[in-house]
């Protein structure tokens, strides 16, 4: 019996479909929380940069091991001490087909230091920005910054034709809860796109076919599924509903670990677990003190710090995995010395006699803010701190919640006593400094500063910090910076949290120390 061309065709395809299925991955993971936003520009969050990262693309990336390569850019260099000059990769198309070219990147910078971006302070030092030619661009900085291109692997490029045409010119401002189109669709260039988008419930990205570069990976789509409750989460693992989870709960990795068909990833991570104090107002807008802030006495600061006894919360609530700390940056970023590391000790007797010669024998009233679905056991770590303050009389009024409400709230300064954690982009030290600890100010200075701590001679030496070449001066001057902002306690740095990735063995993956996941690098057998 003859076949039709029409029959022979359609059997033709159809064993084409079967044998796709076939070969086709599907990588399903979870997260305690979800992406906030598909906006690259909107929330400067190291889970939605890590995930919107396989969407969208940097000039420049990091390879395997965290060293710098090349992505949008093929080249980079300095034709002078205050310009970087980006040669553009030829070829690169964004998912809709447009080109990508020199407009894209002074559109994609430009919109990144507007108003309501949450990437302002990647671009605190740059003076202007000059397009050459179509593939060529010439960052200027204010003065020599030889760490802008490490600085800029978390900066991702936008298409502008495609922002115009969307109503997507000025980034999504999670502060003020103003959206638009970038924040639930996205044209990137990277080797996934965005297919859907159903916030706090899934997100599905594809494989980007016309990708400019080759990938490690044979999954040709990713689902992500936010499951809050660390039981519900784990039993997804077990029951092979999903593919990959994190964090995974510190008591359970000993029982994933033993399961036949589960492994876990255990290793440190460059985020430092912290808390910060609104020393800024005149009254704090949540304590029962009136007509003063108790923040802006130094004692205050340090009597909270010594109440802490950050070896129970290394133990009792991180089980181990989480290294004490002193300093606002963790090591394996430039900069970071050991010597330096050393805490004020734990002693609630000190504690309660700087309350009682600040004025507060008694103690006092304050809320603390808190996530409790985005840093390892975060809600557990402020009730334990929350109990170690009540044993020298201060009453904590906590109140956690999950990130998509507690982000906005904190990061408009809307908080007297907050949980927060960081991780330096560029995996230096004046990361932290400029953003973290310099008093808040133009070109995103200080801009996650949330409680306003305020050192002028601390400003001064991260101006110099940014510019100076000679490693040996740099470096002392990192080491003076950390002394003064040690001694004002103007934050209390609490660990390094470790990282947990729970998987089937099926699975294999590079864990980095930034918790960055790019799934171009995932295998699934």
């Amino acid at each position: 019996m003859k076949l039709s061309l029409r029959t022979m065709a359609l059997t033709f395809a159809t064993a084409l479909a079967m044998s796709t299925a076939v070969h086709a991955k599907t990588f399903r993971i979870a997260d305690q929380g979800d992406a906030l936003s598909m906006d690259p520009h909107s929330l400067n969050e190291s889970m939605q940069l890590s995930f919107t990262g396989n969407i969208y693309e940097p000039l420049v990336g990091r390879d395997k091991k965290l060293g710098l390569t090349g992505l949008l850019a093929a080249k980079w260099f300095q034709p002078n001490p205050t310009t970087w000059r980006f040669e553009l990769r030829k070829g690169v198309t964004f998912h809709d087909g447009t080109p990508f070219t020199a407009d894209d990147v002074l559109f994609s910078l430009a919109r990144g230091a507007a108003d309501g971006s949450d990437m302002k302070s990647y671009l605190g030092q740059v003076a202007d920005v000059k397009k050459v030619n179509d593939y060529t661009v010439d960052v200027i900085t204010k003065a020599p910054f030889p760490i802008l291109p490490d600085l800029m692997t978390s900066f991702y490029m936008m298409s502008k034709k495609w922002c115009e045409d969307n109503n997507a010119t000025r980034p999504v401002d999670k502060r003020k809860g103003i959206e638009n189109t970038a924040s639930f669709k996205a044209n990137g260039t990277g080797p996934f796109r965005l297919k859907s988008r159903d916030p706090g419930v899934r997100t599905v990205l594809v494989r980007n076919l016309n990708y400019w570069d080759k990938v490690d990976t044979n999954v040709d789509e990713v689902i992500l599924t936010p499951i809050g409750n660390d039981a519900t989460r784990v039993a997804a693992l077990l029951s092979g509903e999903i593919d990959m989870m994190q964090p995974v709960p510190l008591q359970d990795i000993p029982r994933l670990s033993a399961s036949p068909n589960l492994k876990v990833m255990v290793g440190p991570e460059m985020r430092t677990i912290f808390l910060g104090m609104d020393q800024s107002r005149d009254e704090l807008l949540y304590s029962n003190v009136k007509g003063k802030n108790p923040f802006k006495d130094k004692r205050v600061r340090q009597a909270f710090y010594q109440a802490i006894d950050i070896e129970a919360i290394k133990s009792k609530i991180m089980r181990g995995a989480a290294r004490p700390t002193a300093l606002m940056y963790a090591p394996g970023v430039r900069g970071f010395t050991e010597a330096q590391n050393k805490r004020l000790p734990y002693d609630a007797a000190a504690a309660k006699k700087l309350l009682d010669d600040a004025g507060y024998p008694n103690g006092f009233e304050v809320k603390m803010n808190c996530p409790n679905d985005r840093y390892v056991n975060d809600a557990q770590i402020c009730q334990a701190v929350a109990s170690m303050l009540a044993k020298v009389g201060v009453k904590i009024n906590l109140e956690a919640e999950p990130k998509a409400t507690y982000f906005p709230k904190i990061l408009s300064r809307n908080t007297s006593f907050y949980l927060l954690g960081w991780t330096p982009s560029g995996y230096d030290a004046h990361n932290p400094f400029y953003n973290l600890m310099s008093t808040p100010g133009a070109s995103g200075q200080g801009q996650f500063n949330l409680g306003s701590y305020s050192n002028s001679k601390l400003d001064a030496l991260t101006v110099k910090i940014a510019s100076e070449t000679d490693q040996a001066k740099r470096q002392a001057m990192i080491e003076e910076a950390n002394k003064i902002h040690a001694d004002d306690v103007g934050h209390l740095p609490l660990h390094q949290q470790a990282l947990a990735w729970g998987m089937s063995k099926n699975v294999t993956l590079v864990q980095l120390a930034d918790n960055f996941n790019p799934f171009k690098w995932v295998v699934m057998k």
